[in-house]
């Protein structure tokens, strides 16, 4: 591990989705049912305001009175929100905290956080200073988080130059609207707000001077925190509480990822993502990486240019930990298809197992009838692992339905998985997956299907770097940030750590 990390442990959240407690679907039981299934904190977020709503525009009446429908439910039942966010909250298992969100056309949206319950308001300010005074005057801490900051400023894109770290120090910059990295990189923005404009994106606030680390979030309004595929936060905390949580927030000991868990750890001479590190002329960096599948390249940044990668090859399996991503769904059938499915290890030991449920789309209505926590999870013993679904077909071929789990196995060429699924039992050698996936269906063309995914070797998912850059001198801020892809195209971004500037004057 690396110096600085050992008393921390990568803990996974989602701190921006939605329910029926305002606009959005599925209860706030359900929603806490999916988030305690593959999360470690979470946030339940109330829509609670947007003061400069279009109202003067008549063909967005019906967005108007959406909204404000909704508003009024959030504070209808803010209280009982409350008291369900402290119920669910248990230290050292699962944290919690509750937040509303605000929306602005002029400012962009942000979700706000409270530290504790008490003293905790839905804020319906006219504008961002405003907004700002009225969370100073709360009886306890709060954060001011925006979010899909790369809409164009004016339409929900936020407004750098109101920007204020004192109760901002993290971004959220991947959700199911896409990334905010930059506006010619990975996971685009496909929502009907529109495509990313270069001047809202985290990279361009970087470059102008701006601190801030960043988080992801799924922004999913069907009750389903973390779904999978759609944005998740790392953080590097001390304890599973509240306060851990806050601090890895306010440190910007922070990540943002699309969806597997990717532990990421970054430090620049000794100072740990999110920090600001002593001038030097040689830095010395180091990345510790262990994905959630085959990694493929880790890059490292300096001023938005990249400045060091290495890419990862496939190797040759020896024996040793393996990660098995198992999957169920796909085919055309009409009805929801509902799946048991119960996997035991032979002559291997399973050693993870990490949750991949999505859920119904993250922002559409669902079909009628549609249960949104149809998730089970369970070990009937160390040596198995049961899970429950239920799987639609895919909407389109870039959005995928399918739901599953990732396991983690000491294994050899001797080890096999054997799989009951929906009564019929499979017998899957592990060597046979070295090769590629294996996929069974439940019955002929088109039908629902199961596949198991290629094994992959701790080589391929585990990488550690630690290497020394001299700067030439950009003339930017001197900031440093890691970015790391997986071959099935799921990313991790880390906060950035920035170089004290030897000239006073620049801090």
């Amino acid at each position: 591990m690396i110096p600085g990390y050992e008393d921390l442990r990568a803990r996974y959240g989602d701190l921006h989705n939605h329910c029926n407690l305002s606009y959005g679907r599925g209860t706030p039981d359900e929603a806490m049912a999916n988030a305690r299934l593959q999360l470690d904190f979470v946030s339940l977020t109330v829509h609670g305001a947007w003061p400069d709503v279009p109202t003067d525009d008549p063909d967005l009446a019906y967005l108007v009175d959406y909204h404000r429908r909704g508003f009024e439910r959030a504070r209808a039942g803010w209280a009982d929100y409350l008291a369900l966010t402290d119920a669910a909250d248990e230290s050292g298992t699962f944290v919690t905290l509750p937040s509303f969100e605000w929306h602005s056309m002029a400012y962009g949206d942000h979700c706000i956080y409270f530290r504790a319950t008490r003293g905790a308001h839905i804020f319906d300010a006219p504008d961002l200073p405003a907004l700002r005074a009225a969370l100073r005057e709360v009886a306890g801490d709060t954060f001011l988080i925006p979010h899909h900051v790369a809409y164009r400023q004016g339409l929900r894109g936020i407004d750098w130059s109101a920007f204020d770290p004192e109760l901002s120090p993290v971004v959220e910059t991947v959700s199911f609207h896409g990334s905010s990295e930059r506006s010619d990189g990975a996971v685009p923005y496909l929502h009907a707000m529109g495509p990313r404009h270069e001047h809202g994106t985290a990279g361009y606030a970087w470059s102008q001077g701006l601190r801030f680390g960043v988080v992801g979030s799924t922004d999913h309004h069907n009750a389903v925190p973390g779904s999978y595929g759609f944005g998740r936060m790392g953080a590097w905390m001390r304890s599973l509480d509240r306060d851990a949580l806050w601090d890895a927030i306010a440190s910007r000991r922070t990540y943002a990822l699309t969806g597997d868990r990717i532990d990421l750890a970054f430090a620049l001479d000794g100072t740990l993502m999110g920090g600001v590190a002593p001038a030097t002329d040689a830095r010395r960096i180091e990345v510790e990486v262990r994905g959630g599948g085959a990694l493929d390249w880790v890059e490292i940044l300096h001023d938005e240019r990249v400045v060091h990668r290495v890419s990862v090859f496939q190797g040759d399996h020896a024996p040793g930990p393996v990660k098995v991503h198992v999957e169920v769904g796909w085919g055309e059938a009409t009805e929801a298809t509902p799946w048991d499915v119960t996997i035991r290890v032979r002559r291997g030991d399973l050693i993870g197992v990490e949750a991949r449920f999505r859920g119904p789309n993250p922002h559409e209505a669902p079909p009628e009838g549609t249960r949104h926590a149809p998730h089970t999870l369970e070990h009937p013993d160390e040596s198995s692992v049961r899970f429950t679904t239920v799987t639609r077909p895919n909407a389109l071929s870039a959005l995928p339905a399918m739901e599953g789990i990732c396991l983690e196995i000491d294994a050899d060429d001797q080890t096999v998985l054997e799989a009951v699924v929906n009564g019929r039992t499979l017998h899957i050698p592990l060597r046979d997956l070295h090769e590629g996936a294996r996929t069974h269906h439940l019955g002929g063309f088109v039908s629902p299907a199961i596949c198991f995914h290629r094994a992959v070797p701790e080589a391929e998912y585990a990488l550690r770097l630690d290497f020394t850059h001299r700067p030439t001198g950009s003339g930017g801020p001197d900031l440093y940030r890691a970015r790391v892809r997986q071959r099935n195209d799921h990313m991790a971004w880390s906060s950035p750590i920035w170089v004290e500037p030897r000239d006073p004057a620049r801090r």
